[in-house]
Order: structure tokens, then C-alpha cells, then sequence
């Protein structure tokens, strides 16, 4: 039985790491060692969304998750939005409240959609979040990733220009209002951290 160490990381990356072994290795019992109960019952509830049998005991420095494959659980669902997903980011942070933690989830968030099987068609960026697109971001690497599974990137060139950052676009091209407004209007979806 292989054991994925994640007792450092942080939300999400024991999550992300257990469903990336698991969807690997979907026939393979893991154990999965985290450092609280937070990441205990997100690992957990994700192994059981997967139809897996969790078994989590405590241990020093956190708890140990015994994760035995299952029967995927089948479920009805909804038809899926017709056209594209497309995620607006109007902010370098998410949420209101407090801009240090809302920087940490922003950053969260970008990563974890790096990490889904199939990326949004576009990520638009404007005001603030353009921002996240430039030199000195903490997410250039993920939205690259993105960039490369085929996820349209485009950051206002407006808001580039206002914050002075047209030369540091470093992911993805510049854009106009008329393109994120269409984009917008035709999307299937739109997700909005």
C-alpha cells in the first residue's frame, strides 16, 4: 500500500494529491497522512465522493487515512450548461474581508482549477485581477498550465494600462470590453470567484 505524506501541506494540496493518485491509480489502496482534522474530513469526503471505503485513524502529528478503493457511486446529475464555462476574475483577491487571506484563496482557487480534468474555455481579467496575470504573481505557473490545457486567457488591456503593467503581461493576451462582453453573453456558464 503506497502512503502520500501530505502532514505540511496546506489546503488545498492534500486534496489535490490524494484525487490525483486516486485517479491514477483508481484500483490501488493508499494511505493518505495529514496534519489536521480539517484536511482529514476534505480528504476523507473527497475518497468517499469517489466511491472509496476511508478509514481514519489518529496518529502523532495528525491522522492517517486508510483509503480502500470502491464502487464508484453513482449519481444523477444535471445536464451540463450548454456553450462555454467561462471564470471572470474582477479581483487579485477573493472575497471581501480580509485581503491577505483573500489573496491565499485566489491563489487556492487558481491552482485547484490547474489541477481539474477539463479546464474552463476562457479566464477573463479585470480591474484588480489582471494583476494576477502579470510579473511578480504568485499564479503565473498554474495559469499556464491552463494557458497549455487549452483555457483562453485574457486580461483587460484598459486595466493593464491604468495599473501600468501593459509591458509585464507575462500568461495570456491582452483584450478589449467588447471581446469579454461577448464572451460573457455567450457563455453557458460563468464562474465568478
Amino acid at each position: 500500500m503506497k502512503t502520500l505524506d501530505c502532514r505540511l501541506q496546506k489546503c488545498p494540496g492534500p486534496v489535490v494529491e490524494t484525487r490525483r493518485h486516486l485517479l491514477a491509480e483508481p484500483n490501488e489502496p493508499l494511505t493518505v497522512l495529514v496534519g489536521d482534522d480539517t484536511a482529514r474530513q476534505n480528504v476523507s469526503r473527497l475518497a468517499l465522493s469517489l466511491g472509496c471505503q476511508v478509514q481514519a485513524t489518529a496518529n502523532e502529528g495528525g491522522f492517517a487515512l486508510e483509503i480502500i478503493p470502491g464502487v464508484a457511486p453513482t449519481t444523477e446529475t444535471a445536464a451540463p450548461a450548454q456553450g462555454k464555462t467561462v471564470v471572470y476574475v474582477a479581483a487579485e483577491v477573493m472575497g471581501a474581508g480580509d485581503d491577505d487571506l483573500g489573496h491565499i484563496l485566489m491563489k487556492n482557487f487558481i491552482f485547484t482549477l490547474a489541477e481539474l480534468d477539463t479546464p474552463p474555455d476562457a479566464i477573463l481579467f479585470v480591474n484588480g485581477g489582471v494583476k494576477l496575470t502579470t510579473a511578480g504573481s504568485g499564479v503565473i505557473e498554474p495559469l499556464e498550465k491552463l494557458a497549455c490545457n487549452g483555457a483562453d486567457i485574457a486580461s483587460c488591456g484598459l486595466c493593464l494600462e491604468f495599473f501600468g503593467l501593459k509591458d509585464k503581461l507575462t500568461v495570456g493576451r491582452p483584450t478589449n470590453m467588447l471581446d469579454i462582453v461577448e464572451q460573457l453573453t455567450r457563455a453557458g456558464r460563468v464562474i465568478r470567484p
